[in-house]
């Protein structure tokens, strides 16, 4: 469950990290992942982590259109404008996915998804052992992407002194561009994990923003190392706190573990 939450979070930390802007519309991207995948599992009969390999392309484009188009240009009204928008997306992509799907959930079922493996005495449904492994080499291939390539470094720069980045001859548009696209493609690959673990309805990307948020602000916004642990602690706090004090204490406690974090460390475990 935490790995579930990491990867879903972590589109979110690299676009906060990079732009600072927090993208309202996360939660509904990483659900028309989902519902894209569905679509190709339906109409093509593509396996769900199959399809990623044309999911990956569209959801990439989206993004890369996205920031070129809307953010940018609102960035130069003010830091509210792109805010504004990206509510905006959210709410169109929430009614467009209804009227094409209707309000009914819907899943990614497999049936390797539906399988369990056994740890001694102890069963675990196999969904959360890919949640957990999709989320590593997400977070690892970010990490190493960000340190080791040159556009990497461009969007590390980038979000480190816009002025200087600029200075220095990296087009900064551009870059920003890439980072939303990049986020798309960790926001399809959640999709996908997501609709093989929960049903999804067009409205569910709300409830996964929120917890996305949770996990960024746990493990600080911009890193993806902490964002990996901060969606495990999450996972474990909400399991933990509905074994030993029932469903009704999940979120609560959840929740005021968040807030004794932004009272106590602001910028997270691992954020600067």
């Amino acid at each position: 469950l935490g790995g579930l939450y990491a990867l879903i979070a972590l589109g979110l930390s690299l676009v906060f990290g990079v732009m600072r802007l927090i993208n309202l519309a996360h939660g509904d991207f990483v659900i028309l992942g989902s519902y894209l995948a569905y679509a190709l599992m339906t109409f093509l009969g593509m396996d769900p982590v199959i399809s990623l390999v044309i999911c990956i392309p569209v959801m990439f484009a989206l993004g890369f259109g996205v920031q070129r188009y809307l953010m940018s240009r609102a960035f130069a009204i003010s830091m509210e404008a792109p805010l504004i928008i990206a509510f905006g997306i959210a709410l169109i992509l929430q009614n467009t996915n209804q009227i094409i799907w209707t309000p009914l959930s819907r899943g990614l079922t497999t049936s390797y998804s539906l399988a369990s493996f056994s740890l001694g005495q102890l069963e675990f449904p196999m969904s959360y052992l890919l949640n957990f492994i999709a989320a590593l080499i997400v977070m690892l291939a970010l990490r190493e992407f960000l340190m080791r390539t040159y556009l990497g470094k461009a969007i590390t720069a980038a979000s480190q002194n816009k002025r200087a980045a600029h200075l220095m001859g990296i087009n900064t548009d551009r870059v920003y561009g890439f980072a939303f696209a990049i986020a798309m493609v960790s926001a399809a690959v959640a999709g996908v994990f997501l609709g093989m673990t929960f049903p999804f309805t067009p409205v569910s990307g709300v409830s996964f923003l929120i917890i996305a948020f949770g996990v960024v602000i746990i493990g600080g916004l911009g890193s993806m190392l902490g964002t990996f642990i901060g969606g495990i602690i999450l996972g474990l706090v909400q399991t933990l706190s509905g074994a030993y004090l029932g469903p009704a204490y999940q979120m609560l406690i959840l929740y005021v573990m968040i807030l004794v974090v932004l009272a106590i460390r602001p910028q997270g475990l691992f954020g600067r």
